[in-house]
């Protein structure tokens, strides 16, 4: 049985229960449409490959074109494809739509995955929270300097790993615990309690937790 979809985050809004505000983000979920099918005979595992989104014919490449044949219509093709492992046989074959009700419901547990904002370059003080140099005794610009990076001739280097100055965000990360709050069918749309990854109009992937 299939416990992922695929969709499109889209704002942070507030939701009233029974005079409770919860902070949820709406999302934007499927319709996706199966492009790929990979079985255990075949490719030594089950698997779907989902597509979410729109793009034009003319913006997608030759050989892609090819793999989606037999999804395309109204010269659109699937914006975005991502790959679903699944446990067993799906029931499932190219073409066919998987929509809200088939993979989540109210009060689930799921799991979110995304693309975090992308900050460009940042110091130690935003990227690793350190609290910077001292600001007295005649210091002038040692407020957000990192301070020593390592020891004198031993070990005579920088360890790995050590927290520094360097490209922060843009990285793909998972937020757990979160719990469907509202879902509108109609309009493919869903609340999820708490944050998510990335910014508005990023994908993001929801799959439901099946341990809980």
């Amino acid at each position: 049985m299939i416990n992922t979809i695929l969709g499109q985050k889209l704002e942070m809004s507030q939701v009233f229960k029974d005079g409770v505000r919860y902070p949820v983000t709406w999302v934007k979920v499927g319709p996706c449409v199966v492009t790929q099918v990979k079985t255990q005979n075949h490719d030594g595992y089950w698997a779907l490959q989902l597509g979410f989104g729109e793009r034009r014919i003319k913006n997608t490449s030759v050989p892609m074109q090819a793999h989606l044949r037999g999804v395309i219509k109204n010269k659109k093709a699937p914006r975005f494809l991502r790959e679903v492992r699944v446990s067993g046989d799906p029931q499932l074959k190219i073409g066919d739509v998987v929509f809200i009700k088939d993979v989540i419901s109210v009060g689930d547990e799921v799991v979110v995955t995304g693309v975090s904002k992308g900050k460009g370059f940042a110091g130690v003080v935003k990227r690793h929270h350190f609290s910077g140099g001292p600001k007295t005794h005649g210091q002038s610009d040692r407020w957000r300097a990192p301070g020593s990076i390592g020891q004198g001739t031993t070990p005579g280097r920088v360890y790995k790993g050590k927290k520094m100055a360097g490209r922060m965000g843009g990285e793909k990360k998972t937020v757990k615990g979160l719990k469907i709050l509202e879902i509108q069918e109609e309009a493919n749309k869903v609340a999820i309690l708490g944050m998510l990854p990335g910014r508005s109009g990023s994908l993001v992937t929801i799959t439901r937790e099946v341990n809980k």
